[in-house]
């Protein structure tokens, strides 16, 4: 980088102008573009440096509109720092799983929960609260399954939470065995559970966003969708305290709230659609999908609000497309992963004007294990891709981090290649080429799918510069290739 020196700023807080010269603003275009005030100033051929400028020469490298990540969790990424993995590759078996936490619990101060994630059947079946309390003795422990729709927790957690005794009000998504007492597994009970840890004042880390924040701007993203459903106050105000004083500089579009503080002074922070999260194991009855529809149409500043429906079953996605064709679909309403969507349903979805957010990740970091676990006849329709863009369907990439990888770089790969982990191709057909699912990340976040951001005069300044031109950055995707990332015209990442 060549710049000027001058000032006692690190360039990672920089919010001074900033002139890149020799830009790929566009494929095969090249410009000097100018940053001030958060914003795109100007745009043109031989721009004149300004006194305090800092000068950048971008070498011909392509300078994109940030990335924007369309499906992640940003609290449970920051979580992931603090936690034991508890699946394949490293942990293949119940043995290995014991070292693992007993190892994690050792570390901890007295008392400290332990938690773990990534967990897989495949490791030592189902798990239930006996299990692991051979595992992990009295220290209270709490593991995710990778799918993120399930933790179990070992008596020890158990008894904290009250799972035995409990008389408050108990959701239905406390597993319970034949004599009523609690087999420790909780499905699709994250609020639930974040704020019964909270009442007991269990003793967990608080989230580090900065890390976050900083893992993110290394791979270009300026821009968040936060899909955690029924996020709690405290959550909230993590979130947006971390946007405030700049430890996360992302711009946050949040999905899980029905309203923001009236308070908030920034419009880095937005609503999107309601989050409706049906649980996978035991859906919500149709006439209840279609209340809380229709409930949502109400919250926001946009009425009606459109809804971002979660559908990772068949089963899942035809009670939802039935169930918003009755209710009226409002632009903006979409359907989060559409993990099995055969072209009958593409079809619906597109004449109803729906939009797609999916994670072609996944298949990369689990295509063996579905082809050895899923349903034969879903495999032809797993998270498609291709066939979604042909039926027209605004269809756009995204990681759902931290249940995938957050890299929108390996996303690119995935969503281009179809490789399972063992190297053989998951439905190939639904191959996309890497611009094509980069122009979907390019894309806004109330609209995804839609046209491209572009680099213009008023454009934000969230912005991703890289080493190489877009062509050979899209032949080979890799976040090596991010030299500065901009986020409301500050450096980020250099």
């Amino acid at each position: 980088m060549t710049a000027d020196t001058s000032s006692d700023e690190s360039p990672t807080q920089s919010a001074k102008p900033t002139l890149l010269r020799n830009a790929e603003v566009s494929p095969g275009h090249h410009a000097d573009v100018r940053v001030a005030s958060g914003r795109i100033v100007a745009v043109g051929n031989a721009l004149i440096s300004i006194r305090g400028e800092e000068v950048v020469n971008a070498c011909g490298g392509a300078l994109l509109p940030g990335l924007h990540d369309h499906h992640l969790h940003l609290t449970a990424l920051a979580a992931v720092e603090m936690s034991v993995v508890c699946g394949p590759p490293n942990v293949r078996d119940a043995a290995t799983l014991g070292v693992a936490l007993r190892n994690r619990a050792a570390a901890l101060p007295p008392g400290a929960w332990v938690r773990g994630i990534g967990y897989h059947e495949s490791v030592a079946g189902l798990l239930d609260r006996h299990q692991l309390d051979v595992l992990t003795g009295d220290r209270p422990v709490r593991v995710q399954h990778r799918g993120g729709a399930l933790w179990i927790v070992n008596s020890a957690a158990a008894a904290m939470l009250g799972l035995d005794t409990v008389s408050i009000d108990a959701p239905p998504g406390i597993e319970r065995d034949g004599a009523g007492r609690s087999t420790g597994r909780l499905w699709r009970l994250d609020g639930w559970l974040r704020r019964r840890l909270d009442a007991v004042g269990a003793v967990e880390p608080e989230p580090d966003l900065a890390r976050v924040g900083r893992r993110l701007a290394a791979y270009g993203i300026t821009g968040v969708t936060d899909a955690t459903p029924d996020m709690t106050p405290g959550t909230l105000r993590l979130l947006l305290s971390a946007v405030r004083d700049g430890r996360l500089p992302q711009s946050l579009l949040l999905l899980g709230v029905d309203s923001l503080p009236s308070d908030i002074s920034t419009d880095r922070v937005r609503l999107g659609p309601r989050k409706l999260l049906p649980p996978d194991h035991v859906p919500w009855p149709y006439d209840d999908l279609l209340t809380r529809i229709r409930t949502a149409r109400g919250t926001g500043p946009v009425v009606p609000r459109p809804v971002a429906v979660h559908c990772v079953t068949l089963e899942g996605l035809v009670v939802a497309v039935t169930a918003l064709e009755e209710a009226g679909v409002v632009p903006g309403d979409r359907i989060e992963h559409a993990a099995v969507a055969p072209p009958a349903l593409a079809a619906q979805m597109a004449a109803l004007g729906l939009r797609v957010v999916t994670q072609p990740g996944f298949v990369a970091e689990r295509g063996d294990a579905y082809r050895r676990d899923a349903d034969p006849g879903d495999l032809p329709y797993l998270y498609p891709y291709a066939s979604l863009l042909s039926a027209g369907v605004p269809t756009v990439a995204s990681s759902d981090a931290p249940f995938g990888s957050p890299d929108p770089w390996a996303v690119l790969r995935a969503a281009r290649d179809r490789l399972a982990p063992d190297g053989v191709p998951l439905g190939p057909t639904e191959s996309v080429s890497a611009s094509t699912a980069l122009a979907g990340m390019l894309s806004p976040p109330l609209r995804p799918g839609d046209a491209l951001r572009s680099i213009g005069p008023g454009a934000p300044a969230d912005l991703c510069l890289l080493h190489a031109p877009r062509a050979v950055a899209l032949d080979e995707p890799s976040a090596d290739l991010v030299r500065m990332t901009f986020c409301d015209g500050r450096i980020v990442h250099v």
